[in-house]
C-alpha cells in the first residue's frame, strides 16, 4: 500500500508537506504543489481518511458493489448479504455502479479512502478488471458474485449459466419450437457471454438451426430498450421468424412481454418467451412468464461468509468457486407452440 512517506521520498519533500498538499493545507509553493500531486497521481495513491490505521486496521464494515440496485436479483443478494455480516458482527454498506466502470471505479476510490474491510462485488463489465486490481493493491479483500472476469484469482459465487439455459431452451424444444431467438445482455459480462454460449451450444446438440438475424444484445438495466430487436424479429420472413424467444435477464423478459401486448402479439400464441431469473409482479396479479429463478439471497449470504473468512484469515489459500443451481418455472408465456 502506498503511504505518504512513499511520496515524500520520490518527491523529495518531507511526510508532513505531503500531507499539507493532501488536506489543501498551509502554505505550499505551486512549484512544490505540483510536484507532489504528480508523484500522487504516478503512485496511484488514494488518501485514506479513516483511523482505522491507527488502531486494529479493522473497520467491521462490508461493501457491496452492485450493478442495478432497482433489480430485484440485486435487492436479495444486499438482503442476504446484511444478514450474514449482521450475524457476524459487521455491517454493510451499499454502492450502485449502474454496470458503469468509471462510476465503479470512483466508489471503489471512496472505499479505500474511508475505509472497508471488504468488498463483495458484481463487477460491471471485463473492464472493471482494473478496478479489482486497485482493490488488491491495497490488500482488501473481495468476493465477486454473479460475474467473474478472467485471470482474477478470487472467491467467486456464480450462477450454474450454463445448465439453467440449456433447461429454459429444452423446455421451449419439447414444446416444438424449433426457431428460437436470444435477447442477451452485452457480451463483455461473463453471465452474457456464457448464456450466449450455451445457446449456441443448446440448439447445435438438438440439430437446430442458428440464424444471425435471431441473436441479438442490449443491456441488462431495467430501462433496456428491446422495441427495435423485436421488430426486426418480427419483420422477418415467416420462413425465418422465430417462434420463441429467450431472453437472458428478467428486465429483458419482462419488458419484451410488454412490447409485444402493447402492439398485439399473443403470447405464447404468437410468439414464446421464457427468461432468466425471477420476474416481480410488474406484469399483472398472477405470475405469467416462465423464468429461471436464481437462488439470489445465498449469493448474498454465501458471499458475506466467503468474504468475512478472507478478512478474519481462516479462508484456505486457494480461492473459492460456489455455483448454484437455479429453479425453473413453467408458466403461460411458453405454452405449446406447434
Amino acid at each position: 500500500m502506498v503511504t505518504i512517506y512513499d511520496i515524500a521520498k520520490k518527491a523529495n519533500v518531507s511526510a508532513m508537506t505531503v500531507s499539507r498538499v493532501i488536506n489543501n493545507s498551509g502554505s505550499i509553493s505551486q512549484k512544490t504543489r505540483e510536484k507532489v500531486e504528480a508523484v500522487i497521481k504516478e503512485l496511484g495513491y488514494i488518501p485514506n481518511s479513516s483511523a482505522r490505521s491507527l488502531t486494529s486496521k479493522k473497520t467491521k464494515i462490508l461493501s457491496l458493489m452492485v450493478t442495478d440496485i432497482t433489480n430485484p436479483f440485486f435487492t436479495n443478494i444486499a438482503r442476504g448479504a446484511e444478514d450474514k455480516a449482521m450475524q457476524m458482527g459487521y455491517q454493510l454498506m451499499l454502492c450502485n455502479s449502474d454496470e458503469n466502470v468509471e462510476k465503479e471505479s470512483r466508489y471503489i476510490d471512496m472505499l479505500i479512502s474511508t475505509g472497508t474491510d471488504g468488498v463483495l462485488a458484481a463487477p460491471a463489465n471485463d473492464s472493471s478488471k482494473k478496478n479489482l486490481q486497485k482493490l488488491a493493491k491495497y490488500k482488501i479483500p473481495y468476493v465477486l458474485l454473479d460475474r467473474y472476469i478472467d485471470d482474477v484469482a478470487s472467491d467467486q459465487i456464480l450462477s450454474d449459466n450454463e445448465m439453467t439455459t440449456r433447461r429454459l431452451l429444452e423446455h421451449l424444444i419439447k414444446q416444438g419450437h424449433r426457431k428460437i431467438a436470444i435477447i442477451n445482455g452485452p457480451l463483455d459480462i461473463a453471465t452474457a457471454r456464457e448464456r450466449h454460449d450455451a445457446y449456441l451450444d443448446t440448439l447445435s446438440l438438438h440439430e437446430l438451426p442458428i440464424n444471425e438475424k435471431w441473436i441479438h444484445q442490449s443491456h441488462f438495466l431495467q430501462d433496456s430498450d428491446i422495441s427495435e430487436t423485436i421488430k426486426k424479429l418480427l419483420e422477418l420472413p415467416e420462413a425465418e421468424r422465430p417462434t420463441a424467444i429467450f431472453a437472458t435477464s428478467n428486465f429483458i423478459g419482462m419488458n419484451a412481454v410488454k412490447f409485444l401486448k402493447v402492439h398485439g402479439i399473443k403470447i405464447p400464441q404468437d410468439i414464446a418467451v421464457v427468461c432468466y431469473d425471477s420476474i416481480p409482479n410488474y406484469l399483472g396479479n398472477e405470475p405469467f412468464l416462465t423464468s429461471a429463478e436464481q437462488p439470489s439471497y445465498n449469493f448474498g449470504y454465501l458471499g458475506a461468509q466467503l468474504l468475512i473468512e478472507r478478512i478474519e484469515n481462516t479462508a484456505p489459500e486457494i480461492p473459492r468457486k460456489i455455483v448454484l443451481p437455479s429453479e425453473i418455472h413453467l408458466r403461460e408465456s411458453s405454452a405449446f407452440k406447434r
